[in-house]
């Protein structure tokens, strides 16, 4: 392995001077410091400057094994010596993609024995909806091309995922393909009122069937939502929701995408999400917690319904990847399946949820900037706001999330701010001790983000 720099300082003269961020305002992080992340372990990560930090947010919502796992690194070092790439155009294969795809097709929901590989969940999306739109020319449909998706939505960051997803900054910047449309999502903190959950969950899904009535079910190719919408602010539908959005998809004869991406390989206490809240998607994206994040992968699954009129209609799907189905990719997944379904690693992102919500209920009980603690399996919010009793917002300009988030890692525990909402996805293997500490970490953030509200 060629040299790296070990100089922080200057790693982080060269971060400045040549690599531009992902979702950062470059001017501040060049007026700021960037935070330069050398190891990591199990759930701990380390900085440059010696900080001990708690990942909360498992990366990106995908180190489902944890860091640090050898098994993983070996099935990457084992296939690169033996094939470390080929492509899967010219009617090839290679022996890792084959036996993922079966081992993917043996775990998924009921009804889809077929995978199509790509790297991200970006383009596991952009995938999704052009089987989507393809799918209905072959029926003959070839005016079914709307995709309807959700406030808050998030599908990834390409202009297609960006069109189909509900984030109104994405939108602002790069303006919206056409035949991209957003409905209610089901916040039921902020929009349930007086109504009961399951209530407000019809009242949420029927806004889909109102947009329907608008602009007709013979437009519309899909819905594709998440599970549970992670970076939208950790919404967790009511149980009556997903069941009405579902007979709405059936009655009107439209294609239901389950954007797994973030609730996938154990989160939400199940395999998938769509099995928590019994979704049977006909296609359903996946990525992160498919290789928890060693290497890039992921995978459209694709129902019978839509994977035989492919094979037995389409002819050439003029659509691919150079890395689809990467040998070294589906290699690690198959390990890190391995471990997920060796440890029980769903039983125990529920077991370790609980423990977790319970951590923070306690530590924080009361406390005047915590509106609500909600979560469902290894996925959770902390909604900060200005009053409890009215469930009333802070203006956005105070930037209280971006404040806690700061103290969050200033106390040793990762945590991201979806505007003021904290939302934290630890990896699935946390122990007891360290969800007693993530809690006890989140509280004093949440304390010294309160004190400096006080003094603001």
């Amino acid at each position: 392995m060629p040299d790296l720099p070990n100089d922080i300082d200057r790693l982080r003269e060269i971060d400045n001077a040549h690599h531009l961020h992902p979702f950062t305002d470059h001017k501040a992080l060049q007026a700021g410091r960037v935070r330069v992340i050398t190891r990591a372990e199990g759930v701990w990560l380390w900085d440059g400057d010696g900080n001990r930090i708690l990942d909360g947010m498992s990366g990106l919502w995908c180190v489902n094994v944890g860091y640090s796992q050898p098994s993983l690194v070996e099935a990457a070092a084992r296939q690169m010596t033996l094939l470390p790439y080929y492509n899967t155009f010219f009617s090839s294969t290679t022996p890792p993609a084959a036996a993922l795809s079966e081992r993917l097709a043996a775990i998924a929901p009921p009804g889809m024995s077929r995978v199509f590989y790509a790297s991200s969940g970006s383009e596991a999306v952009d995938s999704a909806l052009r089987m989507a739109r393809v799918f209905w020319q072959l029926q003959g449909k070839p005016e079914k091309r709307i995709i309807v998706s959700r406030e808050y939505g998030y599908h990834g960051s390409t202009m297609a995922g960006a069109s189909a997803g509900g984030m109104r900054d994405m939108h602002r910047q790069a303006g919206d393909l056409p035949d991209f449309l957003q409905v209610a999502t089901p916040y039921a903190y902020r929009d349930a009122g007086a109504l009961s959950p399951h209530d407000f969950g019809l009242q949420a899904a029927r806004s889909f069937e109102a947009l329907i009535e608008e602009v007709g079910a013979e437009r519309i190719a899909a819905f594709i939502g998440e599970p549970i919408q992670g970076a939208g602010g950790v919404i967790i539908p009511p149980d009556s929701y997903w069941p009405e959005i579902q007979r709405i998809c059936r009655a009107h004869d439209i294609l239901l995408i389950a954007d797994e991406v973030i609730c996938g390989f154990g989160r939400l206490g199940k395999m998938f999400g769509s099995i928590s809240y019994g979704i049977e998607p006909d296609l359903m994206t996946t990525a992160k917690g498919i290789t928890s994040g060693y290497i890039p992968l992921s995978a459209v699954f694709v129902g019978d319904r839509v994977a035989k009129t492919f094979i037995e209609e389409g002819g050439e799907f003029y659509h691919g990847f150079t890395y689809s189905g990467h040998p070294v990719a589906c290699a690690v997944a198959l390990a890190n399946l391995d471990i997920i379904e060796g440890q029980d690693l769903p039983a125990a992102a529920e077991r370790q949820g609980v423990k977790l919500r319970a951590a923070l209920d306690e530590a924080l009980a009361g406390h005047p900037l915590v509106g609500e603690i909600r979560g469902r399996g290894l996925i959770g919010a902390i909604e900060l706001v200005e009053d409890r009793d009215a469930h009333r917002f802070f203006p956005g300009s105070r930037k209280v999330g971006t404040t806690c988030r700061d103290f969050s890692i200033a106390e040793g525990v990762m945590m991201r701010a979806c505007r003021d909402t904290m939302v934290f996805a630890p990896p699935l293997i946390i122990s007891d001790d360290e969800v007693g500490e993530m809690a006890s970490r989140a509280a004093r953030a949440i304390d010294r983000t309160w004190a400096s509200l006080q003094t603001a």
